[in-house]
């Protein structure tokens, strides 16, 4: 039996006893690995993904062009690695799809952000709410830069009457990390909200999310009703 099989073992039992929280994110990422790399020491190649990209996050956002330049790693690692973030942001969606009634900037917000879950580029969404406030539909309606000569606001007034909502909340992220709205930001919303006003949907609000944070420009005062 190979050395590394007895520590694997050795990780399995640390795993199973003390959960996931008495594993560093170097042994967290190794065990990962586990699933697919069988023969080689993933410790090392752990090492490696963390030191190029800096945390544990970074190594699981990472492109999967850039994960096969470590040494070690191969497509089925990187496609691992991929899956893994997707099914992740597949299950917060469901988690925030528990939330029916999206009565107030907090709950749209905490709604909305799974649906920017490792996106690496801006992506513009569009969250259809009936009389009630619960949520009919949410759909992607742009992906690129944010600004009013990209994004289509016929597609959103479409979008919004499609859905029959009575009111909608236009979401996108900012890939910096930081929520503050731009004044490009702020000349589309208020191009979008014109264009809803004139089919009679309210623009209930405009949120930008960075990664796990997010800004309202309705709580901001730049959306005004």
């Amino acid at each position: 039996m190979p050395a590394h099989d007895g520590h694997r073992d050795r990780m399995r039992s640390q795993l199973k006893t003390g959960g996931m929280d008495s594993l560093s994110d170097v042994q967290a990422l190794e065990v990962l690995l586990y699933y697919a790399i069988p023969r080689q020491d993933t410790n090392l190649i752990a090492h490696r993904l963390l030191d190029r990209f800096g945390s544990l996050s970074g190594a699981l956002e990472a492109p999967r062009e850039e994960l096969l330049k470590i040494e070690g790693m191969g497509e089925r690692a990187a496609e691992l690695l991929e899956l893994f973030v997707l099914l992740e942001r597949r299950h917060f969606l469901d988690r925030a799809k528990a939330s029916r009634l999206l009565n107030s900037t907090a709950k749209c917000g905490q709604y909305l952000v799974p649906y920017f879950f490792g996106e690496k580029e801006e992506v513009v969404y569009l969250l259809c709410l009936d009389a009630k406030c619960k949520p009919l539909d949410c759909v992607l309606v742009h992906r690129g830069a944010v600004n009013t000569a990209e994004v289509s606001v016929r597609k959103i007034v479409k979008t919004a009457l499609d859905a029959n909502a009575t009111s909608v909340v236009l979401a996108h992220n900012h890939t910096s990390g930081i929520a503050l709205p731009s004044p490009e930001d702020r000349q589309t919303t208020k191009l979008v909200q014109q264009a809803l006003a004139a089919v009679g949907i309210p623009l209930a609000d405009h949120i930008i999310v960075a990664d796990d944070d997010f800004v309202s420009l309705a709580d901001d005062g730049i959306l005004e009703h």
